[in-house]
């Protein structure tokens, strides 16, 4: 058992595109699953998926690659379970002056940084992707 999923869950894409793997699966639960949206839309990863395996729900993510090289460069937490990371709409990070993106936990949902600073939202800041 595993203490933080959210971690696990950025391990795995991270071990998986160092070994070129096309695709990775993961247990799935409502975080994990807005994580992969976010990632999808932003356009670091492909296709995102759901299914049931019996009382188990499986995610599947599809990894993109730019030629040779993950499309993801690094993806790292910043929020961890020993020390939470909030910020206000105007403290929010801006990774490689906004070429990257922050994934941040907010009242109205998971979006990047660059969407919860237009709505003025603050929240959890848990990871960075560029």
């Amino acid at each position: 058992m595993y203490t933080d999923p959210i971690s696990d869950f950025l391990t795995r894409i991270r071990n998986a595109q160092r070994a070129r793997h096309e695709s990775l699966e993961v247990p799935s639960s409502r975080i994990k699953l807005a994580l992969a949206h976010v990632l999808r839309v932003e356009g670091f990863v492909g296709h995102v998926s759901e299914r049931s395996e019996g009382a188990k729900k499986i995610l599947s993510v599809e990894l993109k690659y730019d030629g040779k090289e993950p499309v993801i460069r690094d993806i790292k937490r910043v929020s961890k379970p020993g020390l939470r990371v909030y910020r206000g709409a105007a403290e929010l990070p801006r990774v490689l002056s906004d070429i990257g993106i922050a994934i941040v936990s907010t009242s109205n949902g998971i979006m990047t940084n660059k969407e919860a600073r237009k709505r003025k939202l603050g929240g959890e800041v848990i990871c960075e992707v560029y």
